[in-house]
């Protein structure tokens, strides 16, 4: 049905009409007699090459390759027998699985080609009967080919070389007795061996991608051991003289754990056999007079310290210690007691090492994948494919001629007159493209969208008066037979497949048919509204569904946040892998008004820390530092690390303001300002597109907003700055606005099951493999608490007011705690004398503001006040 309506996307009317008159009947007649003639000359070679004898061909390709297996595997445990039978007498018995017939066979590809080793044709002949038969082969067919017949060639090269000057010429065939006869006579024997281990060495390189520079790495290890084991016998002879107890070697604990872990595993392991890249001087080895202990352990210098001593460090996300590690001999019971419990965690071997940048630069490129590197992302199987409805051409043809009548005839009687008329025919609705005659008046057109809707009997029409890019008005009329999109075939189209986006996206299906895919990191934040049941927490769940597909658990991770507490609860199963939590969040999915304003703060300090990160390495993005990064130009050792996506996705966000309103406005405004340049976008949601929901600064940081059916244009206008949102048909249909543009769409459908499997999915995946810890956001106290609401913790000493003192004294006199009476005794401006004021709500002085009352002095005397600020350090 796809195809049928791709092919029926574009049709004239005006040319079915004059195809349909009688004055071209005769000239249908004349002309039928040379399609048929044409079309019999060429039913012989349809015939030949169709689909079915394509799939006739195959299975004879399959079944002939089984019969030369046979054939060749039977010849060689009665190669003599076989050759006898197919030389000499034929009336015996031939010891062939293929009888008579595999016998010849055999032969023939054995002594012809590349003797016993081509049994590689078979596989050839079997992987191109399979191509044909389901238009896939599971290897790749020309690498495949040379690959196998580079190997045969060789083998046969090789047996030939055995087989000179006996009487078993066909170990190698024609191709291989040739070719040593012709080396051997010209060059000789030993070359024609050094020639064969030469074409090995080019067959493993360009037919199998076998990598010989481990070869050498592996002589590089072992002379660095030996080594090793020579300094160690040194240092162990020193040791004895000198009557030391040091021991040589450092072991090395895992330093290098990030929060979420990601580069554990390789920077432990690029540690422990990790040795100075600067090389020591060149000494005699039999001479011990010049060996010193120094020699053996240059990290116990107490000089100062510089660029080629490492960093000593125990959490990469933490600062270097600047001089703890470099030998205080003044504190030598402390420093006891610390080398009595780094030697606990660390064994007998002594303190750890960390690597140096210029250590870093030199390991291979780092993959942030490498941690879960047995990850599988979940199969296309787990989604659902929708079939399209059983609509056959003729009737999509005679539904599309009846709406154009009917528009052509509305439009007449309002004296309106359309040069043509044509359609494209999308999944759920047809766009009707009019071009007008000269002299009419858009708005015209555009006044008449009821009438229009009256005579087609149509719900939801809109139109576009005019097309961007077109030259001609849209109108886009509901179909009556529409057609559900799955989210599977929005993943199997080649525009999903192919992308290089950074966060992509397959939101649905254009009027075009055609598959629709954004950048979620290009947009860079999305706003979702529409009524309730049109179809909006399916989008959130296409979008959600389309990371899972593309994005790597260590390159991305989800704050889902559900006051509905119903939505999201099945990607509770995928918390360790893709969801990012505060560090005392016990649950999976936010669903709490005080978790959310946390979290939120969360992020905006996460996002500080990026953007000093960024700083620090002078890029630009989260992009370019990545790609830094993994090309090892930054070092753990001054704090980087790689820094997956995080993408915020909030349903019900109208709740969200109902009850926490300001406290969570202003950290997501500050992040949907500042937030995409170190990779978090903020996905929101909600039902209630008004004005007091949908602020001024919530659409200025949103370019990108999908909009589905709501009840008014005024929601619509909030919504998109337009119309139209409001002549939506319900059920997925959809208006997204990537900036000027306004598109159509069909959202894709995915459905609860599906999304369970889904989650089920990784959910094993995690229960075999799990993660050391979940990705943590930083910690930040509740709202309300002290340190970060109204308490004394949040003062600071230098940022009070000069005059905060006599305000103080003069309020506690007086025992009116007053901003005016503040600013007319003091001379002070009202702002100043605001910012006083609360000051001293902080140093619980005053109490909190109760509308035009005076505010409640919790102090009564001078002499409490003195203690007071005394014991705050102000006096």
């Amino acid at each position: 049905m796809a195809k049928k309506s791709n092919t029926s996307n574009v049709q004239k009317f005006s040319e079915s009409q004059n195809s349909s008159s009688p004055k071209n009947g005769a000239k249908k007649s004349g002309k039928s007699r040379k399609q048929s003639s044409k079309s019999s000359s060429g039913s012989l070679w349809e015939r030949l090459t169709g689909p079915k004898m394509t799939i006739f061909y195959g299975v004879l390709l399959i079944v002939f390759s089984l019969l030369l297996f046979m054939s060749i595997v039977s010849f060689y445990f009665n190669a003599h027998e076989n050759v006898s039978y197919v030389v000499g007498d034929r009336a015996q018995d031939v010891p062939n699985l293929a009888k008579g017939v595999g016998a010849m066979l055999s032969y023939f590809f054995i002594q012809f080609f590349f003797g016993v080793a081509s049994i590689g044709f078979p596989l050839l002949i079997l992987l191109y009967g399979i191509r044909l038969i389901s238009n896939r082969a599971p290897l790749p067919l020309g690498r495949t080919t040379f690959s196998v017949l580079m190997t045969m060639a060789w083998f046969s090269i090789t047996f030939g070389l055995f087989a000179y000057n006996t009487d078993n010429s066909f170990l190698a065939g024609n191709f291989g007795n040739f070719i040593c006869q012709f080396l051997i006579e010209h060059v000789g024997m030993f070359f024609t061996v050094v020639i064969d281990l030469a074409l090995l060495v080019l067959v493993l390189l360009f037919c199998y991608d076998i990598n010989f520079t481990g070869v050498g790495a592996a002589c590089q290890q072992w002379t660095v051991n030996m080594r090793e084991k020579k300094m160690a016998k040194r240092a162990e002879a020193v040791h004895q003289t000198m009557g030391t107890s040091r021991t040589q070697h450092e072991e090395q604990p895992d330093l290098y754990i990030t929060d979420h872990g990601a580069l554990s595993k390789e920077y432990a392991t690029k540690t422990y056999d990790l040795v100075d890249n600067k090389e020591p001087e060149e000494k005699e080895i039999g001479n011990e007079d010049i060996f010193t202990p120094d020699d053996l352990f240059p990290d116990d210098e107490t000089d100062t310290p510089s660029d080629d001593i490492p960093f000593d460090f125990v959490n990469m996300n933490e600062k270097p210690a600047e001089n703890d590690e470099l030998g205080d001999e003044n504190n030598d019971e402390n420093n006891d007691e610390n080398n009595d419990e780094k030697s606990d965690e660390l064994g007998d071997e002594g303190k750890s090492r960390a690597l140096t940048p210029e250590e870093v630069r030199n390991l291979e490129p780092y993959d942030p994948r490498k941690e879960l590197s047995h990850f599988e992302f979940p199969p296309v199987d787990l989604l659902k494919d929708y079939p399209y409805t059983a609509s056959t051409e003729e009737l999509i043809k005679k539904e599309l001629l009846e709406n154009k009548m009917s528009i052509e005839k509305t439009l007449l009687s309002f004296g309106i007159a359309i040069k043509s008329i044509s359609a494209v025919v999308g999944p759920t609705v047809t766009l009707y493209e009019i071009v007008p005659k000269e002299g009419v008046r858009i708005s015209k057109i555009k006044n008449l969208e009821d009438d229009i809707a009256l005579s087609l009997s149509a719900l939801g029409i809109r139109i576009i008066a005019p097309i961007p890019g077109r030259g001609t008005i849209g109108i886009e009329v509901p179909n009556k037979n529409p057609n559900i999109v799955s989210m599977r075939e929005i993943i199997n189209s080649e525009k999903f497949k192919k992308n290089n986006y950074a966060l992509p996206i397959g939101l649905g299906k254009t009027i075009n048919n055609e598959a629709f895919v954004v950048d979620l990191a290009k947009m860079p934040h999305l706003l979702v509204a529409g009524a309730t049941g049109q179809g909006k927490s399916v989008g959130l769940n296409a979008i959600i569904t389309s990371l899972l597909y593309t994005k790597h658990p260590c390159e991305m991770k989800f704050v889902l946040v559900d006051p509905k507490k119903v939505e999201f609860t099945l990607y509770s199963a995928i918390e360790n892998y893709y969801l990012a939590t505060l560090p005392d969040n016990g649950d999976a999915i936010i669903t709490d008004t005080k978790k959310v304003v946390r979290t939120l703060n969360s992020l905006c300090v996460e996002m500080d820390t990026r953007y000093d990160l960024l700083k620090a390495a002078k890029m630009r993005n989260i992009k370019e530092y990545n790609a830094k990064f993994c090309a090892r130009e930054l070092s753990p050792a001054f704090g980087h690390r790689y820094m997956p996506y995080i993408v915020v996705v909030i349903d019900e966000f109208g709740d969200l303001i109902m009850t926490a309103g300001r406290e969570v406005e202003q950290p997501l405004a500050r992040l949907a300002q500042l937030a995409r340049a170190i990779g978090i976008h903020l996905v929101i949601a909600t039902q209630r597109p008004s004005v007091n929901i949908i602020t001024g600064s919530i659409k200025a940081n949103f370019p990108a907003r999908i909009a589905f059916r709501v009840q008014s244009g005024v929601d619509s206008k909030t919504i998109l700055d337009a119309t139209g949102a409001n002549q939506l048909i319900g059920k997925g249909d959809m208006l997204i606005s990537t900036g000027s543009d306004v598109v159509r769409l069909q959202c894709a459908f995915v459905d609860t099951p599906e999304v369970e499997q889904i989650a089920e999915f990784i959910e094993k995946q995690e229960e075999e493999r799990p993660l050391r810890e979940p990705y943590e956001l930083p910690d930040v106290p509740e709202p309300g608490e002290e340190g970060n609401g109204r308490g004394e913790e949040s003062v600071n000493p230098n940022e009070l007011d000069p005059m905060l003192i006599d305000a103080a004294t003069l309020i506690v006199q007086t025992q009116q705690g007053s901003t005016s009476s503040i600013q007319r005794k003091l001379s002070l401006g009202y702002n100043r004398a605001g910012r006083i004021m609360d000051q001293l709500e902080d140093l619980k002085i005053v109490g909190p503001g109760s509308g035009s009352k005076p505010r409640q002095v919790l102090i009564k005397t001078e002499a409490e006040l003195r203690q007071h600020l005394a014991d705050l350090q102000l006096l």
